[in-house]
């Protein structure tokens, strides 16, 4: 009996006839196979593990983030623009300011370093760029370029070569940092890190989730409430409507807005707690991973909600605000959380929803903080001036971005490990 070309006693290793090949290491390359396998050698040579490849890495909108803060910082207040006569780039070839202090050396270094760093991370994931420091130092050369030549418009800004030349250095140092790190394996490791705890699509949450703890640090109020912005947007729409027909149509509240009661402050406490563990949920792998994500996220709302407080109102007063009820609500999160850990990620993505909703339904019910005023004349006295705001919009704005974001994925195709196993 002749055997036939797929027998198990051939060397090659493949199967008979009718059953399915087997996994045999020893096979010989198919067609094709050895330029697939080379292709993926490359990768790893780059530091790049290709079971990561077409992974939309957090670097990306990390860096637009970035981006946003230095644009923001950098020509508040945004008002009383005016041509002053004077050539844009004057600023270029004018001398060194004379008088300057290490504060402003170190914020100019400092202010950029994170976007130089990102910019080049974001090159070396995606294994595109041949020159990733240079790409990311060009691209702050010309962001820091643009921002002081926009400060001459600007009466209460001063261009400076010196503030343009140590963005760039910062720029420089951040993107240096990364290139080095992927170079000694430590973003080849995060890459690992990553593709064990987070599914593929996990860039929008995982930036959501960097970036709440900094939209803590602008005092709420009430503890870890978010997006309350209700009353201030009514305030403004009646301000540009004002003196026009169109204000009749603006709707009148019958009543003025009333403080919250305990019962209600402990219930968007543990909701605000609540809503970034079911977040993360969503793209966390396994339940044990979500309950060590679920213990950060706690510890980081009240170590920046201490921190928030202490810049505001003292180091004295940084743990005022922990009263009977935001321990309750606290406590109130955390069992919520344990109870969600065996979700599937589609029922953590509902539940986000709905804690969101009846959040803001909450926190938009109430005034703003009795507290507010004295805030915001603490962190305008000083340094605080241009981080006030950003981070005051931050607190606005993260709760409908996280909203947009969660209902994007709720009417998505649910992927093949929708269950957590």
């Amino acid at each position: 009996m002749v055997m036939p070309p797929n027998s198990p006693t051939f060397p090659n290793g493949q199967a008979d006839a009718g059953k399915p090949a087997l996994p045999d290491a020893s096979r010989r390359p198919q067609q094709g196979e050895k330029a697939v396998h080379a292709a993926q050698r490359s990768e790893n040579d780059r530091g790049l593990p290709h079971s990561n490849r077409g992974v939309p890495s957090v670097s990306w909108p990390l860096a637009l983030a970035t981006i946003c803060v230095i644009i923001y910082a950098s020509l508040y207040p945004f008002t009383d623009w005016r041509n002053h006569g004077l050539s844009p780039f004057d600023y270029l070839a004018a001398p060194l300011p004379k008088y300057w202090t290490r504060f402003d050396i170190g914020i100019n270094v400092l202010g950029y370093a994170p976007l130089g760093f990102l910019l080049a991370l974001a090159a070396l994931r995606s294994g595109r760029a041949m020159w990733p420091v240079t790409l990311a130092v060009a691209v702050a050369a010309l962001l820091t370029l643009l921002m002081e030549t926009l400060q001459t418009y600007l009466p209460d800004r001063i261009p400076s070569n010196l503030d343009a030349a140590l963005n760039v250095a910062g720029a420089w140092v951040g993107a240096s940092a990364a290139w080095g790190l992927e170079k000694l394996g430590v973003i080849n490791r995060w890459s690992v890190f990553r593709q064990r705890w987070f599914t593929p699509d996990a860039r929008g949450a995982l930036a959501l989730l960097v970036l709440w703890p900094v939209a803590l640090l602008f005092p709420p109020a009430v503890p870890l409430g978010l997006g309350q912005m209700f009353e201030r947007l009514e305030f403004a729409l009646a301000e540009a409507l004002q003196n026009t027909p169109f204000l009749d149509w603006l709707p009148v509240r019958d009543i003025e807005l009333q403080p919250l009661v305990p019962t209600a402050e402990l219930a968007c406490v543990a909701l605000g707690a609540l809503i970034p563990c079911l977040l993360g949920y969503s793209v966390v792998r396994t339940a044990a991973k979500r309950a060590a994500l679920a213990a950060v996220v706690l510890l980081a709302g009240l170590v920046m909600s201490a921190l928030s407080a202490a810049l505001s109102y003292g180091p004295q007063h940084a743990w005022a605000w922990l009263d009977v009820p935001v321990q309750a609500g606290m406590a109130a999160a955390a069992v919520l959380a344990l109870v969600m850990l065996p979700l599937r990620r589609k029922g953590a993505v509902v539940f986000a929803v709905l804690a969101l909703l009846a959040q803001l339904a909450l926190l938009n019910q109430a005034p703003e903080s009795a507290y507010f005023a004295q805030t915001l004349q603490t962190w305008e006295q000083g340094r605080f001036i241009r981080f006030h705001g950003l981070a005051q919009w931050l607190g606005w704005l993260w709760p409908y971005a996280a909203l947009g974001l969660l209902l994007a994925r709720l009417f998505t195709r649910s992927s093949p490990e929708a269950l957590i196993k």
